[in-house]
């Protein structure tokens, strides 16, 4: 900051009774009114003679008209307005980013924290613990480029939000601005088979809660363990029984309550099962990432719970096991199997070698079946399924009997990431997902496969066959490694567009994945897109930087 724009401060503030300069122009000395003589009468000053000499003199000159007081709270209304300029200027050299984006500077952004501490004064709702914000803004699983949150809110309700006037990126383990304390309200509802709950449940804890409680009805969306309810909308998530009760954008979610990046609140539909009045406005935030709205309520449909029981079949190629599936859920008794679950050999060789199975099972291409009905329904479909997995080449099935023996033998696919993990300590694990047409699931696989192992790569799959969806689980050691890891992510999704299938089944796009977009959706789509986000967050307030291309890339860029 030069020291030549206070000289004119300094001269003005040292200026001598008798010699006032003109400092706007720079001018000639004004000499002082000479005082009036005392042996003669003097005129009566002008009405606005006090007002003139309070504009004359400075309140440092001796010649100040005004009281101590008047002079004091002139210099300090000075200094003030000093501070703040300089202040301003500081900020606007050392932190150039807030004013180049219309976000927040540093300053403004202490003085948002203070006033959120106001408006949540109890204790850990308003945190700026670097272990929190830690906790609540990364993952030691994800290789994207990431920047620490500056708070994190725990909001209570929609009224909580709409109190919120910051950008926050906070934590509802999806895409969602706000974190929720898990709530599920029953009520007379029940009827109807359906629930209200906050954003923050979590839909393991929906389901308990309805078993507890004698109610015959669970909420059929699976996707990882803990996942919220905000974060399944936000995500459009699916899970392993998406091959019989479909994904988040069916008909699962009835409404919700959504706060807009104005802060107004909104709800997407009544109540009832169907409505073809106007927009279907409830799925345009299924899927958003929460770019649009923060969800703070839905209302979910439930689903009767049937028996399950648990069966086995092992192949030796995934060819098999794929053409199996289809001729299982084509055939009459398709509606009855609830899962379809495809690990490969090196998956259930983890399995085997991190010890978390009750008992070793052959290194095979598997798939493991859940089938609903009653017991006759059941058992005829197990008998159709054996046999259909004869013809395509297995040469093990397994059918569980039990429920003892259902739990056991589905933990081998409940724990295909934490195997994935144990029987390789010390590495690191890139988790990504793609989505075919379920006939194009085993060119897919085996060309992943071939390429994972050409690039010297360790990995597992893990897939939702009867979706075409699968998971690849890379493993690497360390930083050096992350590069061949990264090619091979692209590799394998344009494998994916290639064959007509998605970048991703279930993640999401976030950032690791929004460059696929265009070529995936095509530009008009992408655009359609950004104009629906301009127009209901023109500022770019929530989720800044994620879901949307931030321009269209070739391929061979």
């Amino acid at each position: 900051m030069s020291t030549s724009m206070f000289r004119p401060l300094g001269r003005w503030l040292t200026t001598r009774p008798g010699n006032i300069r003109n400092l706007a122009t720079g001018g000639p000395s004004f000499p002082r009114r000479p005082p009036p003589s005392s042996s003669g009468s003097s005129a009566p000053p002008p009405p606005n003679a006090k007002i003139l000499a309070f504009a004359r003199y400075s309140p440092w000159s001796s010649s100040f008209p005004g009281s101590w007081r008047t002079r004091a709270l002139l210099q300090s209304a000075f200094y003030a307005v000093g501070i703040v300029l300089a202040t301003n200027y500081v900020d606007s050299v050392w932190f150039p980013a807030g004013a180049e984006t219309g976000y927040a500077s540093p300053r403004e952004i202490k003085v948002a924290i203070e006033k959120l501490k106001q408006a949540f004064p109890e204790e850990d709702r308003v945190s700026t613990d670097s272990n929190v914000l830690t906790e609540h803004g990364s993952s030691d699983n994800s290789y994207h480029p990431a920047s620490p949150h500056a708070v994190v809110v725990r909001a209570l309700s929609t009224e909580d939000v709409v109190t919120i006037k910051v950008t926050i990126l906070g934590y509802l383990q999806g895409a969602s601005a706000s974190t929720c304390r898990p709530w599920t309200r029953f009520s007379k509802y029940m009827a109807d088979s359906d629930l209200i709950c906050q954003a923050g449940a979590q839909w393991e804890d929906i389901n308990q809660t309805l078993k507890d409680k004698g109610i015959p009805l669970f909420f059929p969306l699976d996707p990882g363990p803990g996942a919220t309810i905000g974060g399944m909308v936000g995500t459009g998530c699916s899970g392993t029984n998406a091959v019989r009760y479909g994904t988040a954008k069916a008909e699962w979610f009835l409404n919700l309550t959504v706060v807009l990046p104005n802060g107004e609140v909104i709800k997407t539909r009544r109540r009832a099962r169907k409505s073809s009045a106007g927009f279907d406005t409830t799925k345009l935030f299924i899927g958003a990432e929460g770019t649009l709205g923060i969800v703070t309520e839905a209302t979910l449909r439930l689903a009767p719970r049937l028996p399950t029981k648990v069966a086995m079949a092992q192949f030796g190629n995934v060819e098999q096991a794929v053409n199996a599936v289809q001729d299982i859920l084509n055939s009459p008794y398709g509606s009855h199997i609830q899962c379809v679950e495809l690990l490969d050999d090196r998956m259930m060789d983890a399995i085997n070698t991190a010890g978390v199975s009750t008992k070793l099972l052959p290194v095979r291409d598997t798939l493991f079946f859940k089938l609903q009905g009653d017991d006759p329904a059941i058992k005829l479909t197990a008998k159709t399924v054996q046999a259909i997995v004869k013809k395509h080449g297995s040469d093990r099935f397994e059918f569980a009997s039990t429920d003892q023996e259902a739990e056991d033998l589905w933990q081998n696919r409940k724990y295909a990431l934490t195997s994935t993990m144990g029987a390789h300590p010390g590495t690191r694990c890139w988790t990504t997902d793609v989505c075919v047409p379920v006939s194009k699931l085993p060119e897919l696989v085996y060309e992943t496969k071939k390429d994972l192992a050409e690039a010297g790569l360790r990995s597992t799959i893990v897939g939702h066959v009867g979706d075409g969806n699968f998971h690849a689980l890379i493993l690497f050691e360390n930083d050096d490694e992350l590069p061949k890891v990264t090619d091979a992510v692209h590799r394998l999704v344009h494998r994916a567009l290639d064959l007509d299938g998605t970048c991703t089944g279930e993640h999401g796009v976030g950032i690791g994945k929004k460059q696929y977009l265009s070529e995936e959706l095509g530009e008009g789509t992408v655009e359609l897109m950004r104009s629906i986000k301009n127009a209901v967050d023109p500022l770019n307030l929530l989720n800044p930087g994620k879901l949307y291309p931030d321009k269209s890339k070739s391929r061979t860029q």
